[in-house]
């Protein structure tokens, strides 16, 4: 057996820097040698070489132009009521369906990338299990269609966002007189 091919029984411990003197490197500089930047904190990412010279990023030109300030994030296909039209009488209205009928390509079968919206008329009586609009879901009801809300999601007939904001400023101030009668 030579001495490279004996197995490694050993493994040291790393070096705690600045720990004192019995870490192996503690004492006066800890490793970094004398004075200078790097004797004294660390060197930032972004820095190349002098305060003057600019960094690689802040030479980079901006996002310009009209999506500047839009978001990147997936927008849901649209549907129109009249398209639904095309499926027969008392069909389930999901993603795989409206596959199945070629209203959406294969791969925008993604969870809410589909939105049912109003316009249109509807003739079929259909059971819709997709996000949809507040006109199409009153359009649905009367041709004699069904609108299933997905689970955890609360239905709100006929409020204005206004009316909801009043009542919950309302709870919000009977709270504050109830504390200070107290």
């Amino acid at each position: 057996m030579q001495l490279n091919q004996l197995p490694k029984i050993t493994a040291r411990k790393k070096k705690r820097v600045g720990r004192g003197y019995g870490s192996g490197k503690g004492g006066h500089t800890v490793g970094r040698g004398q004075k200078g930047q790097k004797a004294r904190n660390s060197v930032g990412i972004l820095f190349e070489g002098t305060k003057m010279r600019k960094s690689l990023i802040k030479r980079l030109p901006f996002l310009r132009g009209k999506g500047k300030f839009k978001s990147f994030k997936k927008k849901p296909v649209v549907i129109n009521l009249k398209y639904l039209n095309l499926l027969p009488d008392g069909t389930e209205v999901s993603l795989k369906t409206l596959t199945k009928y070629n209203l959406i390509k294969a791969g925008q079968e993604e969870k809410n990338m589909v939105k049912i919206l109003g316009d249109g008329q509807l003739t079929k009586k259909l059971i819709i299990k997709l996000p949809i609009s507040k006109a199409a879901a009153v359009k649905i009801e009367k041709a004699g269609g069904k609108v299933i809300l997905e689970e955890g999601k609360p239905e709100i007939k006929n409020e204005n966002k206004s009316s909801l904001k009043k009542a919950q400023v309302a709870k919000t101030k009977a709270k504050k007189l109830k504390s200070k009668n107290k």
